[in-house]
Formats: C-alpha cells, sequence, structure tokens
C-alpha cells in the first residue's frame, strides 16, 4: 500500500511514450556501439590513425561515460532528470556531427569523448526517468523494452554500419545519429515534463578526476603492454594510475557526497547488485570483440559478414527481455538475473569449443544463449536497484550502475587485447581486431587456443556476478518497503 504514496519527480499522461523517448535514447547509443567497431579499420586508414591507437575511438567514449555517470546522474536529482536528458541528446548530436567531421586522430578521439559527455548523460538518467514514470510493480517490464530498444540498436549498427561503411562512407555512421537524435529531442519535449522538487547535491570534482586519472593510467599501461614490452614507461603508467586509485579511496571517505555514495552501499541489495553488473560487464563486454576477431582472423570473413552472425543474439535477446522485465515484477528480479548470468556462462563455454573448423553455426547458438542471458538479466538487475532505493536518489543509483558496469566494459575491452597479443604478435592482434589481417595454419591454432584461456577466464568472472547476484534472495521481500516509504 506504502508504494501508492510514492510521489514521483516526473509525471507524465503517456507513460508508453515516455518509455519510448527513454528507448530511443539508449537505441541510438548502442548504434553507436556497434557500428563504429565495424567503422575502424576505414577510420584508421583515413584519418591516418596509428593502428595501436585507434581502440582509444572505443575506450575513450567508454571511459567518459564511466567518470560521468554519478555526477550527470546528480544534476538531474538537482535540476531536472528529463533536461539533462535531454541536454543528452543535443550533446550527443553536436559530438557526433564533429566526429563526421574529424580530420585527423586527436579530432577523432576529442569528438568521441564529447560524444561520451551526451551518452553519460542519457544513460546515467534513463534509468531513472523510468523509476519516475512507472510504479515499482512494473519497472521490471519497463526496463525490459528498454532492453529492446538496445538490442534493435546493435542489430542496426551492425547492418547500417555494414552498409554505410562498404558502400558509402565511414562519416555517414556518425552523421546518421543527427536526425534520429533531433526526432528524439522534440519527442522527448513533447512528452516528458520535470514536475518534482529538486533535490540539492554537491558535485565531486576531486573523486572524478583521481579516478579518471587512475582508470587512464591502468588503462594506458595494458594498452602499451599489448603493443610493447614492460619497460620504465609502462610501469610509471600503471603505478601512477594504481596511486590515483588509492588516492581516489582517500577522497571519498572525507567527501559529504562522494562520486560513488557510499552510504547506499548500505542498503542490503545494493551492494550486490552494483558488484553483478561490475563483473557482468567484465566477463562480457570482451566477448564481442574475442568473436569479432576469432571470425575475422581465424576465418577470414570480412567485419559485416563477421558481425551479421551475431544478429540472431540480438533479435532474440531483444524478444526476451519484456518477458525477463515481467518475471522480475512478479515473482523478484533474483531469478531472472541470476538464471540469465548461469546462462552467459553457458554460452561463454560454447565459444571456448571454437577451433579453426568449427562449424558458424555454433558461433550463432552460442550468440543466441548469450543474448537470452542478458536480456534476462540487464531488466531485472536495473530493477532490483531502483525498487531498493528512495525517488530522491534515482538519478544519483542510476548513475552508480551505470559507473559500476563501465568499469568493467572498460577493462573487459583492454584485457581482450592483452590476451588476444600473448598468443600472438602484438601488431597482428591489433590488424586483427581492426579487420586489416589474417590468420592460417598453425598462427590460427595459437590464436585460437589463447582466446580460449579468455573464454575460461570470462566463465569464472561471470559466475561470480551470478554468486552476486543470488546472495540477494533472502532479502528479496524486503526489499520494496524502503522506495514506499518515502
Amino acid at each position: 500500500m506504502a508504494r501508492h504514496n510514492d510521489k514521483r519527480e516526473l509525471t507524465t499522461t503517456h507513460p508508453g511514450f515516455g518509455l519510448a523517448v527513454v528507448m530511443i535514447g539508449v537505441l541510438i547509443t548502442a548504434v553507436d556501439t556497434t557500428i563504429v567497431v565495424l567503422a575502424l579499420p576505414e577510420i584508421e586508414r583515413g584519418l591516418h590513425v596509428a593502428l595501436n591507437s585507434v581502440i582509444w575511438v572505443v575506450i575513450g567514449y567508454l571511459l567518459v561515460i564511466t567518470l560521468l555517470a554519478t555526477q550527470v546522474g546528480r544534476l538531474g536529482d538537482m535540476f531536472g532528470r528529463v533536461r539533462m536528458y535531454e541536454a543528452g541528446f543535443i550533446v550527443f548530436i553536436a559530438g557526433s556531427a564533429l566526429c563526421a567531421l574529424a580530420w585527423d586522430q586527436t579530432s577523432i578521439v576529442a569528438f568521441r569523448v564529447l560524444q561520451g559527455v551526451g551518452g553519460a548523460l542519457m544513460t546515467a538518467n534513463s534509468g531513472a526517468i523510468i523509476a519516475d514514470i512507472f510504479p515499482p510493480e512494473r519497472r521490471g517490464q519497463a526496463y525490459g523494452y528498454n532492453a529492446v530498444g538496445w538490442s534493435m540498436g546493435a542489430v542496426l549498427g551492425i547492418v547500417l554500419g555494414g552498409a554505410i561503411v562498404t558502400y558509402i562512407s565511414w562519416r555517414w555512421i556518425f552523421w546518421i545519429n543527427v536526425p534520429i537524435g533531433i526526432f528524439g529531442v522534440c519527442l522527448a519535449v513533447s512528452v516528458l515534463k520535470d514536475t518534482g522538487r529538486r533535490v540539492k547535491h554537491k558535485l565531486d570534482f576531486a573523486g572524478m578526476t583521481t579516478l579518471g586519472l587512475g582508470l587512464f593510467g591502468i588503462l594506458w599501461a595494458m594498452t602499451r603492454l599489448a603493443t610493447s614490452s614492460f619497460d620504465a614507461t609502462t610501469t610509471g603508467f600503471l603505478v601512477g594510475g594504481l596511486l590515483m586509485i588509492a588516492a581516489f579511496v582517500l577522497v571519498e571517505h572525507r567527501k559529504d557526497e562522494p562520486m560513488l555514495d557510499l552510504s547506499l552501499l548500505q542498503i542490503p541489495t545494493v551492494t550486490p547488485t552494483l558488484l553483478a553488473a561490475l563483473f557482468q560487464g567484465l566477463a562480457n563486454f570482451a566477448v564481442l570483440f574475442f568473436v569479432i576477431m576469432y571470425l575475422q582472423g581465424t576465418r577470414g570473413l570480412s567485419p559485416i559478414d563477421a558481425s551479421l552472425l551475431l544478429v540472431p543474439g540480438y533479435v532474440v535477446g531483444s524478444a526476451i527481455g519484456p518477458t525477463a522485465g515481467r518475471l522480475a515484477d512478479r515473482y523478484g528480479p533474483v531469478l531472472p538475473a541470476t538464471v540469465g548470468l548461469a546462462i552467459q556462462v553457458v554460452a561463454l563455454f560454447v565459444y571456448s569449443r571454437l577451433s579453426p573448423s568449427t562449424g558458424l553455426w555454433v558461433v550463432v547458438l552460442a550468440s543466441v544463449l548469450n543474448g537470452i542471458g542478458a536480456s534476462a538479466f540487464f531488466p531485472a538487475n536495473s530493477a532490483a536497484l531502483m525498487v531498493a532505493v528512495k525517488p530522491q536518489v534515482f538519478g544519483v543509483a542510476s548513475g552508480m550502475l551505470r559507473t559500476f558496469a563501465n568499469i568493467g566494459m572498460v577493462f573487459s575491452f583492454s584485457m581482450a587485447i592483452l590476451v588476444a597479443s600473448r598468443s600472438i604478435s602484438r601488431d597482428l592482434a591489433f590488424a586483427i581486431f581492426v579487420g586489416t589481417a589474417k590468420l592460417h595454419g598453425s598462427l590460427a591454432v595459437a590464436f585460437t587456443s589463447g582466446l580460449h584461456s579468455a573464454f575460461y577466464a570470462s566463465m569464472v568472472v561471470m559466475a561470480i556476478a551470478a554468486v552476486c547476484s543470488a546472495t540477494r534472495s533472502a532479502r528479496r521481500r524486503q526489499v520494496p518497503e524502503p522506495a514506499g516509504a518515502t
């Protein structure tokens, strides 16, 4: 009964339209994730980007979203989540247009960072907007439909990316975001409206700076290790990054409102929910790149043909998302989230069976299993967090969830390159990743063997995520009360 007294900060007479606006934002960011991967070879050639620097076109984008997620979530709590969400659309559109106009390596990375700012504003506030629109008993299904937006965007990125890069120009992978973004902004302005009182927050610039420098130092060292031997420069970046992470921990303990609100971790279900997101991202995000490298390097497929084999996983996953969300609403988030992670462990095991002569249908099967597992996990995990916290901190909580997930994704990406470079030459690993080289004979066998070790490691990490998710079961029935009590 208490939950019906939950006063939301956002009202709309059309919840379905409101969800559609959020789905458009998720879709456009998902398109940009997969479409850029396909365009990396052309970007490298067109802008004369160094081979070992081209991955920063991807990492830079993810790193900015990681650092800004909690801060722009606070901005949503302070100035209105819809307002910040709409601002995210505008910044993302501007960043996309500038990426299309980029003229060298520095400009494309810098404009991708600007895109990341817009992506952070959208992703950090989208979960909070859904929590504002829908009551606790319907949020799981809403997050399920949100997952459909991600899957649709990933598929569109693969299909459109292949066609655009092959027949037009890589610059149009960014131009295409402009009309979609403008339509999303117009729809958001007409459908969504902030009406509730604002919550005053302080931004944690010191925490954001120390964490950013720490993650950058470690990522730079990992990327350098994939292209050169361990030397004094690599050691300096690695040690400096670790020291900055230590400084970040000290800074956070002294802040009234830290970047990562540690007080939320005292809520029983929050800590395992955030850790599940982190370990899932760490285990799963690299899978896309491992598989594409296998298909392009070992099997000799083109980037578009390799990516099309992964489309069935996204399509099936988009169909599973709403059903998994309804199960989370009816039975609680623990079961669908944990089962989803378990299915992803099975998918990783199937991937670990790949060899230079394996039928390509095995890749399709594994991608479908992975899509089902991910689509069961994400809506349930998001719903678990939003039901556990108070409405006044929806933005902060949504930002923390995005931060934990992105930290896992950023390091997963770097680990993919690092692991691949252990079994073959470093330059060749990068060339395979961007689709400019193939493998034959003993090199193909060695590379595939190295991928097996990576998939086994990912299985262990994914199992840890499943354990974190399962530990919420004892408190499942107590979760809704904190949100309703406000």
